[in-house]
């Protein structure tokens, strides 16, 4: 026990600050992720309820894909393809070498795929509201532009909000993935610490209590924004 307690010290010879630095990249990436994620989604929500068949036809296309195809083949996509592309296109302009960071290529990859996921949400809220207030908005007088953002996207959130919640605990639970890009997460950490001590149930097991911890917050979070955007109605889904 007493080296148990030696290894996961802050000491120079515990690995304390190196877990609590891990487990900060990992909520700094899972919030990072969180509003490009569904704020794309959101646009590919709109695409798929678009009047253009065209749009409809890129936004189903890309959950298609995305939802698919597995989050690490994406996150590799971003990190080594697009990487080459884009350093094959910096070159072409006459500038240096351009890298994407670990970061930001988590952050990217993974927003790709919330935003697949979340799209079927905000499409789900967005049929829930009822078209009799769009009509009610365009009687008076207000673009669809305006309706949108003036009558559905003040409710449209309140809607939402189970189905992006479940995105949101697994998009905590997918930012492990990014370890094999050599960002220093939680996991990441938690493996270089048992690749050292040999000791995987210490470390693995620290990473399952802080990911625990993390999702606990969350759900009680979520449930605090639940009761909070419900306060105003009751039961039967009316104003109080």
């Amino acid at each position: 026990m007493s080296n148990y307690i030696e290894l996961l010290s802050f000491g120079p010879t515990g690995w304390g600050w190196a877990i609590l630095s891990g487990a900060w990249v990992t909520i700094s990436i899972a919030l990072a992720t969180l509003p490009f994620g569904l704020a794309l989604g959101l646009l590919v929500a709109l695409a798929k309820r678009s009047d253009y068949r065209v749009l409809r036809a890129l936004g189903t296309g890309y959950t298609t894909v995305f939802r698919g195809i597995p989050e690490l083949l994406t996150l590799y996509i971003i990190y080594f393809g697009l990487q080459i592309v884009l350093q094959e296109v910096w070159s072409t302009l006459g500038f240096g070498r351009l890298d994407i960071s670990p970061f930001v290529a988590g952050m990217v990859a993974l927003g790709i795929v919330l935003a697949a996921f979340s799209a079927e949400v905000w499409v789900g809220a967005l049929n829930a509201i009822s078209k009799g207030q769009r009509e009610a908005a365009a009687a008076l007088g207000l673009t669809k532009a305006q309706a949108f953002w003036l009558v559905v996207l003040p409710q449209l959130f309140r809607v939402a909000l189970p189905g992006l919640g479940n995105n949101w605990m697994v998009l905590l639970k997918e930012t492990s993935l990014v370890s094999v890009i050599t960002l220093q997460d939680l996991m990441f950490i938690a493996t270089r610490a048992n690749v050292v001590t040999k000791e995987p149930f210490l470390f693995f097991g620290v990473a399952m209590l802080i990911y625990l911890l993390f999702s606990g917050l969350s759900a009680w979070g979520i449930s605090v924004l639940e009761a909070r955007t419900n306060r105003a109605y009751s039961r039967s889904g009316r104003l109080a």
